[in-house]
């Protein structure tokens, strides 16, 4: 069976990305090494051409990418990860920080190069100099009054699953009992 046919079969004869069903072919995943069904996808014209020139990207063409995140296919969880972070925007954050892939996946996706560039990136350090990353929990040092309201979050609280800003490195954002609450990084510690 050739590899087209078996990528209209497992897709439904659908885009793996948007859902859509016309002009649709094979596109192999870039940058990375295997070859066959582990690394191609069926996808439209409209999402090949955004893949492969950034100038044309259309940021609510990817809102897709919602569903198609949660593939249990490698190559579509690949090319997922890469178009969330070739478009900058705070939906797009938000559905990488939901985002789960192996490790082994995640290199291959990192292979492009498609992340945040070194250089630029900005890193967040808890009180002792730990480096946090999208994903972990830490716990607050110091009792601290959150602004808006009458709460005081205690000394002693986890706060899970926290979420860095891009362009602060100060600051993150979680869950304070029901509340998303911003958290000045000085004042928690990674568990």
């Amino acid at each position: 069976m050739s590899l087209e046919r078996e990528l209209q079969k497992r897709s439904g004869s659908k885009c793996e990305l948007s859902g859509s069903e016309e002009n649709l072919s094979v596109f192999i995943v870039p940058d990375v090494k295997e070859n066959g069904l582990q690394t191609a996808l069926y996808a439209s014209k409209t999402c090949i051409e955004q893949m492969n020139d950034s100038d044309a990207i259309d940021a609510n063409h990817w809102r897709c990418l919602n569903d198609s995140m949660w593939s249990e296919h490698d190559a579509v969880k690949i090319m997922a990860w890469r178009m969330l972070n070739r478009i900058k925007a705070d939906w797009t954050r938000d559905l990488l920080g939901m985002m789960y892939m192996e490790e082994d996946t995640l290199e291959l996706a990192k292979a492009s190069g498609d992340g945040e560039p070194e250089v630029d990136k900005v890193i967040h350090r808890d009180v002792n100099g730990v480096i946090l990353e999208n994903g972990d929990s830490v716990v607050l040092i110091k009792d601290l009054k959150v602004k808006g309201s009458s709460m005081v979050a205690k000394q002693g609280v986890a706060v899970r699953n926290i979420r860095l800003d891009r362009d602060n490195a100060e600051y993150i954002e979680g869950k304070v009992g029901p509340t998303l609450t911003v958290i000045i990084t000085k004042f928690v510690k990674k568990l």
